[in-house]
C-alpha cells in the first residue's frame, strides 16, 4: 500500500543521527594553527578533537555548527562555510552517524577560549604538530579541510581576514606562506598580487631599520569577488603538495 500524509510512520525506518563539526584556522606566531578540544566523555574521552555535537530537531545546519561552536569554545560571531559531508558507517562508535563539517578562518587575537561541560581543555595547535590520532574521523575531516583553505587561496581574498587594516605587501607574502606551509617566489608573489587589482596604496609608512615600508589596504569596493592566484606557479622550490598536507604529529 502506498503512503500517504496520513499513513506514514517514521519509526519504520532506521534514521541515522546527524552532528556537525567545525575545523577553525588561524595563524598564531606566524603559524598556521588548528582549534581543538579535549574531550571528557565517552567515545574517545582524553583525545583531542573538533569541535562540534548533534543537531537538534529544530535546527537548521547552520545555526548548530555555529552553537556548537560557541558552546564548546567561546568562538562566536564567525562566517563559517560548509565544508563536506562525512558519513562512513562506522564513523562513530555509539550509532550511525552523519557529520556535516564547517571551515572558517579567523583571527584568534579577537576571540577568549573557554571551556565546556563536555571537554577539558580548548586549545589552539600548529597544523604541523597536531595531537596524533584526533577523535572519530577528525584527522580526515582536517585534512580535508586544509586541502580547500589552501585551494581557496587561489580565487578568493580569504587570506586578508588575517591582515589588520593596513598592511606590507611583505606581510601578505608571509600570511600566504604560512597558510600554504611554503616559501614564495617574492618577485612574482608581489607582481601576481599587484595585477590581481585588490590592493591600494594608502599614503602610510612603516619606519625600520632601512628605508620605511609603504603599506596598503585590502580595496573595500572589491568585497568578496574571486581573483586568480596561482600561487603553485610561484613556488621557490620543486616540493610535491602531497607533502604540505601530512603534518608532524605529537602522540596523544
Amino acid at each position: 500500500m502506498s503512503e500517504t500524509a496520513t499513513t506514514y510512520n517514521p519509526s519504520r525506518y532506521e534514521r541515522p543521527s546527524v552532528t556537525v563539526d567545525v575545523v577553525i584556522f588561524t595563524l598564531r606566531n606566524r603559524e598556521l594553527h588548528l582549534l581543538l578540544v579535549k574531550r571528557s566523555r565517552w567515545p574517545f574521552e582524553g583525545f583531542w578533537a573538533l569541535p562540534g555535537g548533534f543537531i537538534e530537531m529544530h535546527e537548521d545546519l547552520d545555526d548548530a555548527a555555529r552553537r556548537e561552536l560557541e558552546e564548546e569554545t567561546g568562538v562566536r560571531d564567525v562566517y563559517l562555510e560548509q565544508l563536506y559531508t562525512f558519513g562512513e558507517p562506522k564513523r562513530d562508535p555509539r550509532t550511525r552517524v552523519i557529520s556535516i563539517a564547517y571551515m572558517a578562518l579567523i583571527r584568534a587575537d579577537v576571540h577568549q577560549l573557554r571551556v565546556s561541560e563536555e571537554s577539558t581543555d580548548v586549545r589552539w595547535f600548529p597544523v604541523r604538530e597536531l595531537p596524533q590520532p584526533l577523535a572519530f574521523d577528525h584527522d580526515q575531516i582536517t585534512a580535508y579541510a586544509l586541502l580547500r583553505l589552501r585551494s581557496k587561496l587561489e580565487y578568493t581574498t580569504l587570506a586578508f581576514q588575517l591582515l589588520p587594516e593596513v598592511f606590507s605587501i611583505l606581510e601578505l607574502k608571509d600570511t600566504y606562506e604560512q597558510i600554504l606551509g611554503e616559501q614564495l617566489d617574492k618577485g612574482n608573489f608581489y607582481r601576481k598580487i599587484k595585477e590581481a587589482d585588490v590592493l591600494e596604496e594608502t599614503n602610510l609608512t612603516r619606519e625600520g631599520r632601512g628605508r620605511p615600508t609603504r603599506l596598503w589596504r585590502f580595496k573595500p569596493e572589491r568585497g568578496d569577488k574571486q581573483f586568480v592566484f596561482r600561487w603553485r606557479e610561484d613556488r621557490s622550490d620543486d616540493r610535491d603538495s602531497a607533502t604540505l598536507l601530512t603534518p608532524t604529529r605529537k602522540e596523544n
